[in-house]
């Protein structure tokens, strides 16, 4: 990591984090769904993501306030560089990274890395066997699929089709 975040540090999510994390989160994904909507059925992309940011939003806020899932964010010197949220299923005894994003500004210096080993460790101590993570097989995912492969993941094949209908 680079010396400039010699004082990062990953501390559990807390409610004043939210409106750092949403804005981080809206920043970080669009080029993910820029990327979306430039390989799927337009009219497919446009009933799944009618307005994305506002969806998105609702989808972060519900993550980190939902009694199920575990949120940490990284800091350095007060701003939020980032954060990962993990599910944990017991029955499975299997970890899911359920939501991980880093702020444009300080991408490819290794923090999402280190958000995800803190979550594998995490998991590891919590009793889970397995870890998985899901993401896109678009173009505006391809650093999250480098991390994650990085990390040790390996690809399950899943063929996934969509049609828009009338």
């Amino acid at each position: 990591m680079s010396g400039v975040y010699t004082e990062m540090r990953i501390e559990p999510y807390e409610d004043s984090h939210l409106d750092a994390i949403k804005s981080l989160s809206i920043r970080a994904w669009t080029p993910v769904f820029d990327s979306l909507e430039k390989v799927m059925d337009l009219d497919v992309y446009r009933s799944f993501y009618p307005d994305w940011r506002v969806s998105q939003i609702h989808a972060v806020e519900g993550v980190c306030t939902a009694a199920d899932t575990k949120v940490w964010v990284a800091i350095d010197s007060g701003s939020i560089l980032g954060f990962v949220a993990v599910k944990l299923h017991h029955e499975s005894s299997m970890g899911e990274i359920y939501m991980v994003a880093v702020d444009p500004d300080y991408q490819r210096q290794g923090i999402g890395t280190a958000l995800m080993e803190f979550a594998l460790d995490w998991m590891q101590v919590a009793g889970m066997s397995v870890a998985m993570v899901e993401t896109g097989g678009d173009p505006g995912h391809a650093p999250a699929r480098c991390t994650y492969e990085k990390l040790g993941f390996r690809l399950f094949p899943v063929a996934r089709y969509f049609k828009k209908l009338g």
